[in-house]
């Protein structure tokens, strides 16, 4: 069974022993920046077995003891991993159900970001988020840190008065005086999306089962961009089968959130750069509402089948927007997609080819580093292929049974290869002829003969490209209609001949250095960076030091790194910013800026 898949970045070994069911009890120090609790774990475990394995990074163990035991039990905690972290070994003796394990936190806990009132939107109390995945649950919580195991779980977790704290369960919608929460998750998850959250929050309801969580001066400007939660979450239902999980809530993290969006069941944490003004970032959005069905419900086995998660997350993602949007708007996101994927795969032949596989090989290495366009995009480019050849009726009927027969089980390539070939030789022994399976998935680069569908808004702004290398910018009425899409697709085709004089022809008709929509102007300031473009270098240091998404953040730094008049100040930036930024995003950044 996939579920009994060894992991190698976790040292369970759930074939012997594993936990099914996790009651924690927490307490929260906002002022120590420390979590003190005891985790009681039901476990199964084969009649043979000897002990049963944890993992930990950076915790403090202080006791262990069995339910029908209170003394206390004599483990092993193994000498720290830099990247596995320890692991606890917990000697079993026939009959044993459940263990507890006292610890606490550590304030560097990788999983965890403090942040002082000053970091946060409302400026008024302090606020503590959790991003778990891949392996970084272990920080906080021991547990089997591994996408193919999973568990329900309850807590109770005391925060101090004013606070409310969330968790990827069924949660609370007002604040306890008494500052104590409960929480439920029935459904079966894995440790990576374990998830908490304490801050100054509040809550709105969207629909019946929608809703938004954000800091009180955020909540309104939220509410307003995704107004249109319902109808994603009715379209996902109505392609892919039945939403299987309590509520589908959005917390807006501060602006530190290292990623875009986090899929943490019943609560999907977003960062506040998707809040545009004109809902023209909520794809995002759209692509964490997929993921309650690709990854959440039907979960990679190991980090080495990521794509699993995340080319399904991406196709379903799009076919979401195409109900809501239309086909050319989903061409637009598939087209910057493909080009984002260009660029990766071009940069990875050249370094670590192995890395362009669908099919990973992440042995002693950090998971993270599979974290690339190439699962969420070849992966997505890969089921496109799919749906070609066989049709799109007869592949959303296979991916509706996918979901159905797999749900909250684990899936490895391999498995899935067997589901697809056992469905369609079934129907038809010819209709996966014309894909290459094996080249896909197991072989470097994109297959030769690759195409995408053309966006057709894409081929009028190219229209408009040309005239502005010609010296004729776009009119403002044509602009005035553009999504963000357009306007990314604009400034990247012109990118390779702007110069900064160039550059301020273009920010004085359209003011792009005050524009608010952060895709937009990430772009912008990383063209600023290679140009030394001064106008922009202000707004630059400021995006830098409020802003902690991976994905905007490194490609400003690289691009101030590659010209030789901005590094210094790319090195003088990061020193203020850093204390901003999760382990995520430093643990990228480090190696460029701190050598």
């Amino acid at each position: 069974p996939t579920e009994l898949v060894r992991d190698q970045h976790s040292y369970a070994v759930p074939s012997e022993a594993r936990v099914s069911h996790l009651s924690w009890k927490a307490k929260v120090d906002m002022d120590q920046k420390v979590i003190s609790a005891t985790a009681t774990w039901s476990i199964s475990a084969q009649p043979n077995a000897k002990a049963i394995y944890f993992d930990c990074k950076g915790l403090t163990i202080e006791r262990i003891w069995f339910n029908s035991d209170s003394s206390n039990i004599k483990y092993e905690l193994g000498k720290e991993d830099p990247i596995l972290g320890a692991k606890l070994t917990v000697p079993l003796t026939p009959g044993v159900k459940q263990i507890n394990i006292q610890y606490r936190t550590s304030p560097e806990a990788e999983a965890l970001q403090w942040l002082n009132p000053e970091q946060t939107a409302g400026k008024t109390l302090p606020f503590l988020f959790t991003q778990s995945q891949a392996i970084l649950a272990r920080t906080w919580i021991p547990c089997q840190d591994s996408p193919g195991i999973r568990f329900t779980y309850q807590a109770e977790v005391a925060v101090p008065k004013g606070y409310l704290a969330l968790m990827s369960a069924v949660n609370p919608q007002t604040k306890q005086e008494s500052g104590l929460y409960t929480f439920r998750q029935t459904k079966a998850i894995p440790a990576y999306l374990m998830a908490l959250a304490v801050g100054d929050l509040v809550f709105k309801p969207i629909g019946p089962k929608t809703g938004v969580y954000a800091e009180a001066v955020t909540l309104d400007r939220a509410v307003n961009e995704f107004a249109d939660l319902d109808n994603m979450l009715n379209a996902a239902e109505r392609l892919y089968g039945p939403y299987q999980w309590n509520r589908y809530d959005v917390l807006v993290l501060p602006p530190s959130f290292p990623f875009g969006g986090m899929e943490n069941p019943e609560l999907t944490f977003a960062t506040p750069t998707i809040l545009a003004g004109d809902r023209s970032l909520v794809s995002l959005i759209a692509h964490e509402l997929a993921h309650s069905w690709s990854g959440n419900l039907v979960t990679n086995a190991t980090w080495d089948d990521f794509w699993l998660n995340e080319g399904f997350t991406v196709y379903f993602e799009r076919r979401i927007m195409e109900e809501i949007e239309g086909r050319e708007y989903a061409d637009m996101l598939a087209q910057l997609g493909y080009e984002d994927l260009q660029a990766t795969v071009k940069e990875l032949l050249e370094t670590k080819p192995e890395d362009t596989h669908l099919k990973l090989d992440l042995t002693n290495r950090n998971p993270d580093e599979g974290v690339s366009d190439i699962a969420y995009e070849k992966g997505y480019l890969f089921l496109c292929e799919l749906e070609k050849a066989v049709g799109r009726k007869k592949f959303d009927a296979f991916l509706r049974n996918y979901f159905k027969t797999f749900a909250f089980q684990t899936m490895t390539t391999e498995a899935f290869i067997t589901e697809l070939d056992k469905t369609f030789s079934r129907e038809d022994s010819t209709a996966l002829a014309s894909i290459a399976l094996k080249s896909w998935i197991y072989e470097s680069g994109l297959p030769k003969g690759l195409q995408i569908q053309p966006s057709q808004r894409f081929q009028k702004v190219a229209l408009e490209v040309q005239k502005t290398t010609s010296g004729s910018l776009p009119a403002l009425e044509t602009t005035q209609a553009w999504s963000s899409h357009e306007w990314q697709y604009y400034l990247r085709m012109l990118a390779p001949s702007l110069t900064a004089q160039k550059m301020k022809i273009i920010d004085d008709k359209y003011g792009i250095t005050k524009s608010e929509n952060s895709e937009i102007l990430a772009i912008w300031l990383q063209l600023a960076a290679k140009n030394n473009y001064q106008p922009a270098m202000k707004k630059l240091e400021l995006f830098l030091n409020e802003v902690g998404r991976r994905k905007f953040i490194k490609p400003i730094y690289e691009a101030l790194l590659a010209n030789p008049e901005t590094r210094d100040q790319a090195k003088a930036i990061y020193t203020s910013a850093r204390p901003n930024y999760h382990s995520v995003s430093t643990s990228v950044l480090d190696s460029l800026l701190l050598k």
